[in-house]
């Protein structure tokens, strides 16, 4: 076999070895105490990694169910990407389409995943509320409302956010929680709760951005089977004041002048 083939075959059979020790023999010829360097070497920096960015899950799995779990993800997951940052999303998409004939994995487990997760995606997006057009002063109701790039509402079957030792219900609560995740002017994460109605209305802006907010209101109080519309979008007019007051909206969309 030629160099570069022996060194390739080498090198392939090393990495299978130090994702699956247990299943995979190494290559012929060298000693266990070198092949344990690299096996601990690799194991634990990705370990610590998503130990860093999973904490929540680390606590509630404990330490043996864990390490079953990311020694899983060692082993079968083939990440896309090289990028250290974009491991945590590799790890929630392993936990989407993980093998789990025993059902083992805890019911509430990719959407914690996915919740801690948001955190460090919001944190290193790239999005900008000065690079999105809008009219910051613009009338709410007459214009177009723009939701801030930077605020994701995020609805849950299980309560993620409240999830502890003590706290691991076995069955989902009666109603989805509902969530609203924001970097703010400070570059901090911040999140809040949100109402049904609220999250309904930012789901709508972002769903429909064509229509005014007049519009999109008037939309909501027919699905909420609101006995008094106009009343309704009187309600609805504070509520998207405040969304702005708190930054989740940026005002309007600006008039386009064609020249």
């Amino acid at each position: 076999m030629p160099a570069p083939e022996t060194l390739r075959a080498q090198q392939a059979r090393l990495a299978a070895h130090v994702r699956d020790p247990d299943v995979e023999a190494p290559p012929p010829g060298i000693e266990d105490r070198r092949l344990k360097i690299y096996r601990d070497l690799f194991y634990n920096s990705l370990q610590g990694l998503l130990a860093a960015n999973f904490p929540v899950i680390r606590t509630l799995l404990g330490d043996s169910a864990w390490h079953a779990l990311v020694r899983d993800f060692y082993r079968d997951h083939r990440c896309t990407t090289p990028l250290f940052p974009e491991l945590p999303r590799e790890f929630i998409q392993y936990l989407q389409e993980r093998d789990d004939p025993g059902q083992a994995d805890p019911p509430w487990l990719v959407e914690l995943a996915h919740y801690e997760w948001v955190e460090l995606a919001l944190d290193l997006s790239e999005a900008s509320d000065q690079a999105t057009p809008h009219d910051a002063d613009g009338d709410l109701l007459a214009g177009k409302p723009v939701v801030s790039p930077l605020a994701w509402p995020l609805a849950y079957t299980w309560p993620v956010h409240r999830l502890s030792p003590g706290k691991l219900p076995t069955e989902p609560p009666p109603t989805p929680t509902l969530l609203l995740v924001r970097r703010g002017a400070d570059l901090r994460v911040h999140f809040h709760a949100l109402s049904p109605l609220t999250f309904r209305l930012l789901q709508r802006l972002s769903e429909q951005p064509g229509l005014s907010g007049r519009q999109q209101l008037e939309a909501l109080a027919v699905e909420a089977a609101a006995p008094d519309h106009e009343a309704f979008i009187r309600q609805g007019s504070h509520m998207l004041d405040q969304l702005r007051a708190d930054g989740v909206l940026l005002g309007v969309q600006p008039d386009t002048e064609i020249s």
